[in-house]
């Protein structure tokens, strides 16, 4: 640990390093400090050409200091419906849309993730000098829409007792010795076939014991901040594609796990069934493991209520009795100088892409024109309200290039679906992501949309095409569960003539690499240093300079001024 406030990516960024040991395939290489990265100007929406930012404490007026949080994916990793075999088709086409289904770092994500919530108490942004005063999450803080994952979530972001394992006494789980196949890391060594794949080809190291004290209970302290909560697909659906099925809900407290495909499953169907049939995947042979009520799926509704506690800061989260009440996962909240418009961008008839309907987009109408004294209409005519202005950030799990979901399921009681309803609405029922940049950008004051879902650091411009000179930032922040493990600072700053949208990327501040496997923080640091060597572009999800220490510069609104300062 670093001691006082945790240094920044602008001090020093955290890079793949030297070789520690070699696979067939690729080494297994330690994580390394390397240069800092300063902070780049964007100026595409208004302000100076880009070129390197040099901020100064004080050096505009500080509005707001916030922490992103996203793609947490906290698994129960010995569910018996997380299909994990499947990684054995990573390079089939056909499954590109549904593998990687397990991690080699993923029963370690919770120390991880803890380190990540200590860090962000500690932290200061480096344009305001401010302590984060808000954190918000985008979704995807759970795996598998399980009860057990939701109620081990808030009990590490609110304080309490965490609990990762599940089932019987014992790791019951694809990484044990003895469990069918090659494809997972065994980090407990070599099983009856020899050498995993990781271990053989990609240099994995041994680890005797790492499992049973990952999945070991453990006291969180909570975030010290106020948070909000985001409903992500992977709250919503069986590994975040699979709606859940009444032959689904019966399998996740049961006692068979499945080891591999029924023989005569059809692969060129594996999307479909596993969007709308997930229960076929286990049709083939399985192994008996303890059963555990605990892991029944989860609804909408009960992913809304686990928020609303006693406690919370501020009360459910962003959630609130309405949302409960309504079966609805949307929902504002305001500070003084901004309003949080958090989208429920799930689709839940299945498939990961995001979908938005049009009643959800009436109610998003309604609340920006409640902050807009002036908009423009439909019809692009000028529309005056007499409201006070307020500063808008959008936050939701899917961005614009992801909202691509055409199926819409039936809903039941209170917004609900039916359960392994087959009849699917037509795709008038959702708006098309183009209607939706239409909508927003017909509301001037939307500054910033916070987003994840891809797992990698993205900073787009959403120009107005009626005014190109105008528009608002889509940043799109990587994975907890996935290298680079980091999350994002966010500032926002009045400079008279321009707001400044500061970025910063934040690890978590734990040890280059495990000094043994005893404490959570050497847990954590293994969970990175093994997120940086799985065999998939790792490198992609860090994104570019210009994806991660900004400056975005935007033509405010309206005057600034009338806003409270931080």
């Amino acid at each position: 640990m670093s001691g006082g406030h945790p240094p920044l990516t602008t001090h020093r960024r955290l890079q793949r390093g030297a070789v520690l040991r070699r696979g067939a395939a690729a080494p297994y290489r330690a994580i390394e400090f390397g240069a800092g990265e300063p902070h780049l100007i964007r100026a595409e929406l208004g302000g100076a050409g880009p070129g390197e930012a040099e901020h100064a404490r004080g050096a505009g007026r500080a509005l707001l200091c916030l922490a992103h949080i996203t793609d947490l994916q906290l698994a129960d990793v010995q569910s018996p419906t997380r299909f994990e075999f499947l990684n054995a088709y990573f390079a089939d086409p056909r499954y590109a849309e549904i593998v990687p289904v397990q991690r080699p770092q993923e029963a370690l994500t919770w120390q991880a993730v803890a380190a990540t919530l200590r860090t962000i108490d500690a932290v200061r942004g480096p344009a305001t000098g401010l302590p984060v005063q808000l954190a918000v999450t985008t979704g995807d803080a759970i795996d598998n829409a399980q009860w057990n994952e939701l109620q081990a979530f808030i009990a590490l972001f609110d304080g309490g007792q965490v609990i990762p394992d599940s089932g019987g006494p014992g790791y019951e789980g694809v990484q044990s010795p003895d469990w069918p196949g090659d494809i997972f890391w065994r980090p407990d060594g070599a099983g009856p076939g020899g050498p995993d794949f990781f271990q053989r080809e990609f240099g994995f190291p041994h680890c005797p014991g790492l499992l049973q004290r990952a999945l070991r209970e453990f006291s969180a302290a909570g975030l010290s901040v106020p948070w909000l909560s985001c409903f992500g697909n992977h709250e919503a659906l069986n590994q975040g594609v699979g709606t859940q099925t009444p032959g689904l809900a019966a399998a996740l407290t049961g006692d068979r796990k499945p080891v591999e495909l029924p023989s005569e499953f059809d692969h060129d169907e594996a999307l479909e069934l596993f969007t709308v049939h997930p229960e076929a995947f286990m049709a083939g042979p399985y192994r008996r493991v303890t059963p555990d009520p605990f892991r029944r799926p989860i609804t909408r509704r009960d992913f809304v209520d686990a928020h609303l506690r006693a406690g919370s800061r501020p009360f459910g989260h962003g959630f609130s009795e309405r949302n409960r009440l309504d079966g609805t996962a949307y929902y504002v909240h305001d500070t003084p100088a901004a309003r949080f418009v958090t989208l429920d961008t799930n689709c839940l008839a299945g498939g990961a892409a995001g979908c938005l309907d049009r009643q959800q987009a009436r109610w998003l109408e309604a609340r920006l024109a409640e902050v807009h004294s002036a908009y423009r209409g439909p019809d692009g005519s000028d529309v005056r309200t007499g409201h006070q202005d307020r500063l808008v950030i959008l936050l939701s799990h899917h961005g614009i290039d992801t909202l691509a979901n055409t199926r819409a399921a039936p809903a039941g009681p209170a917004g609900e679906p039916l359960l392994g309803a087959a009849e699917l609405l037509g795709a008038a029922e959702l708006l098309g992501a183009a209607e939706l940049l239409a909508l927003l950008h017909r509301f001037p004051n939307v500054v910033l949309w916070l987003n994840g879902h891809t797992h990698t650091n993205a900073v787009r411009p959403r120009r107005d095409p009626a005014d190109p000179a105008r528009g608002f930032w889509e940043v799109t922040t990587c994975a907890v569960i996935d290298w680079p493990c980091q999350t994002r600072v966010v500032e926002l700053l009045d400079h008279g003539e321009y707001l400044s949208i500061v970025t910063t990327m934040v690890d978590h501040d734990t040890p280059l690499g495990p000094a043994s496997l005893e404490s959570a923080d050497d847990l954590a640091a293994l969970h990175r240093e093994l997120a940086a060597n799985v065999p998939w572009n790792v490198a992609a999800m860090a994104g570019a300079p210009g994806d991660r220490n900004l400056e975005l510069r935007v033509v405010p609104p309206f005057p600034l001024s009338r806003l409270p300062g931080a």
